[in-house]
């Protein structure tokens, strides 16, 4: 890498440490909320030049015809854009996007990128609801700007637990993964817990610098307290079902417990992948 690369690394780290983090997102979160016609068709429009947006697969293939900037972002897609795998043993992956890491949770601690990992207690903010994971499975989904940014179920199970873990809003890419100790588990947060066939499972909604708000089907868009908010659920979900969703880029990191699935060899770091895509089975 050259030096110019280095610095340019550097400015970008140390920028997210001084930005004020909430006050920014909130800031953005108005606008993408805005319904002014002039507002929402200017911020569309950019952003759909500035990632090249394919519309061909959504619901509604003309970008100017939603309601707001947040509408247009978590935009469903037309039926059978995504199909999702059948096999009943298969665990599909729970969004689009690219994987970031995925493997096993070595003695509690979750691999991040080359020099940086973080603990499964400190990414579920409770040592008993985290305790069955310590030697699991884990897979980390980044859903960059382009991408449809809803959040499907991995693998079928009940809900019985939401919590919500305020934190910091860094940006979750590849260079911040690789350079912010522990950024998955630093990050704001929304932690779903299931009941399963495999035992528990975990679906984390993990926030990031300038997203304007995390949504799931059992809590709605989470209003941030500042404080941990653990909620009791009983609600079942389909294979393939939408969870949540996020209003901007961020990333899912999924959970099981030890021996009872594996991924597929085929998977790895930056792999690309579509939700309802099989991305490991059942042992």
């Amino acid at each position: 890498m050259s030096i110019a690369s280095r610095l340019k690394k550097q400015i970008f780290i140390q920028a997210q440490r001084v930005v004020p983090q909430h006050r920014l997102s909130r800031v953005v979160g108005k606008l993408a909320a805005s319904e002014n016609l002039i507002v929402k068709n200017a911020v569309i429009t950019a952003f759909k030049a500035q990632y090249g947006i394919d519309m061909s697969i959504a619901e509604q293939q003309n970008a100017l015809k939603f309601k707001s900037f947040n509408e247009f972002f978590t935009r469903a897609l037309k039926d059978g854009v995504r199909a999702v795998d059948a096999d009943p043993t298969s665990i599909v992956s729970p969004a689009d996007g690219a994987i970031s890491q995925l493997g096993k949770i070595e003695n509690g601690d979750v691999f991040q990128a080359k020099g940086q990992k973080f603990t499964v207690e400190n990414l579920i903010a409770d040592p008993q609801l985290a305790e069955p994971f310590k030697n699991g499975q884990f897979a980390t989904v980044y859903l960059s700007p382009k991408d449809y940014h809803r959040v499907h179920m991995p693998f079928a199970g009940t809900l019985t637990e939401t919590l919500y873990v305020p934190g910091e809003l860094f940006s979750v890419n590849q260079t911040t993964a690789e350079n912010i100790p522990g950024l998955f588990a630093r990050n704001e947060r929304m932690v779903c817990l299931f009941d399963t066939e495999l035992g528990r499972m975990a679906v984390v909604l993990v926030g990031a610098m300038i997203v304007a708000g995390i949504e799931t089907v059992a809590t709605g868009k989470v209003k941030p307290s500042g404080r941990i908010e653990l909620n009791q659920h009983d609600l079942f979900l389909e294979k393939g079902a939408e969870l949540g969703r996020f209003y901007l880029g961020s990333t899912a990191v999924v959970l099981f417990e030890e021996n009872k699935m594996q991924w597929d060899a085929a998977f790895r770091a930056n792999s690309e992948v579509v939700m309802g895509e099989a991305m490991g089975h059942t042992i």
